[in-house]
């Protein structure tokens, strides 16, 4: 296994890491230090997603196996840190704006990125390579900029920070929905010349 493959099975392992401290996160004794040390791990995993494409192009070493591993542990990294945040919001602040996370932000976010793996998928098996659009790339760099700043602001019970996060979720909604209407609608010849 190349370096660049190591990097994304790190990020991988990763996951289940900020999950379980999410779940010990009473026996820590601290949710803010839980959050902190959640936020490094995420940090870290968004670090060798940088670096894993940009030493497999520098080297030359892009395999089958990275191209399918790569984009899914950035999909499971997001969607599992937004479940953790979901999941703290529904037992802890339900019915309050602190650390807004209703479950159907996730679901939203969850849909897009199944329809847009088919469509790759579908594609792949005509031998065609469906790359990122820019938009789908604009709402993966500002949902890690939402979730970064979930993880080192929350949980805090301050008005004026629940209403930037409420906003910053709320754009990153946005623009996976505008990002997935305009993944399909660009490469919709795909699915409608197999019906």
């Amino acid at each position: 296994m190349n370096l660049p493959n190591k990097l994304t099975m790190l990020r991988i392992l990763i996951i289940p890491a900020i999950v379980l401290i999410y779940v010990l996160r009473n026996a820590i004794g601290s949710e803010g230090l839980s959050f902190l040390i959640m936020g490094i791990l995420f940090i870290l995993a968004s670090i060798t997603d940088y670096f894993d494409g940009k030493i497999a192009r520098s080297r030359n070493i892009v395999t089958t196996f990275g191209k399918f591993i790569d984009p899914l542990a950035d999909k499971l990294l997001v969607l599992g840190t937004l479940m953790v945040f979901s999941d703290f919001y529904a037992t802890n602040y339900q019915g309050s704006i602190t650390m807004w996370m209703p479950f159907w932000v996730v679901l939203i976010i969850l849909a897009r990125e199944l329809i847009v793996t088919s469509i790759r998928l579908v594609a792949v098996g005509g031998g065609i390579i469906l790359h990122a659009s820019k938009w789908g790339k604009y709402k993966t760099a500002f949902t890690m900029m939402t979730i970064v700043f979930y993880f080192f602001v929350m949980p805090v019970d301050n008005f004026v920070i629940n209403i930037i996060g409420i906003v910053m979720v709320s754009i990153s909604v946005l623009l996976t929905i505008g990002s997935g209407v305009d993944y399909f609608m660009k490469n919709k010849h795909i699915i409608l010349e197999s019906i």
